[in-house]
């Protein structure tokens, strides 16, 4: 897998958000690559989310993650984790659906600022079996719902507004 890839243009959001939200942080949304990646900063270099090509899900699918990683994880490329791919054993699924839980709530969150569609993401076609989907699916909406109620992560909250303002200001035009 190659991460070091020439990437298209973006998209008016994607560089508000990178101007106004990221930028603080030293991080970079970028997309246009074969698989998605994050690539932690270094002395001379911002810190970037890349995505998917131009998929926006992926783009809001990896901001979300960086969202939920903690200082210490976006100190490292992926964030420090193993990434087990397309073929998982059951197991390996459920920890998964385990460890997705939070990201794609804050994505769902995402979606929504964007008026874009949400669906989860089990991210193993390869698999047959998903066996848990309906309980992860639920998972996922239950945890979209508290974060509505009480508040995103501080990370995430800014982020969505500034979705929330793209979303508006492309609606007015």
């Amino acid at each position: 897998m190659q991460h070091d890839q020439q990437v298209p243009a973006q998209p008016d959001w994607m560089d508000t958000l990178n101007d106004s939200v990221l930028a603080h942080f030293n991080t970079r949304l970028v997309g246009g690559y074969p698989e998605p990646f994050y690539k932690a900063a270094t002395q001379n270099e911002d810190a970037e989310i890349r995505f998917t090509r131009d998929y926006i899900r992926s783009a809001l699918h990896e901001l979300a993650h960086w969202c939920v990683a903690g200082l210490q994880r976006r100190r490292q490329d992926d964030y420090g984790y193993w990434y087990e791919p397309d073929g998982r054993s059951e197991a390996q699924q459920q920890l998964f659906f385990q460890a997705e839980v939070k990201p794609q709530a804050i994505e769902k969150h995402f979606c929504a600022a964007l008026g874009i569609a949400f669906s989860v993401s089990v991210d193993n076609l390869g698999n047959p079996s998903l066996a848990g989907i309906e309980d992860f699916a639920r998972a996922v909406d239950d945890c979209y719902a508290d974060y509505s109620l009480h508040g995103l992560p501080a990370r995430a909250s800014r982020i969505r507004a500034c979705l929330l303002r793209c979303n508006c200001a492309a609606v007015t035009a």
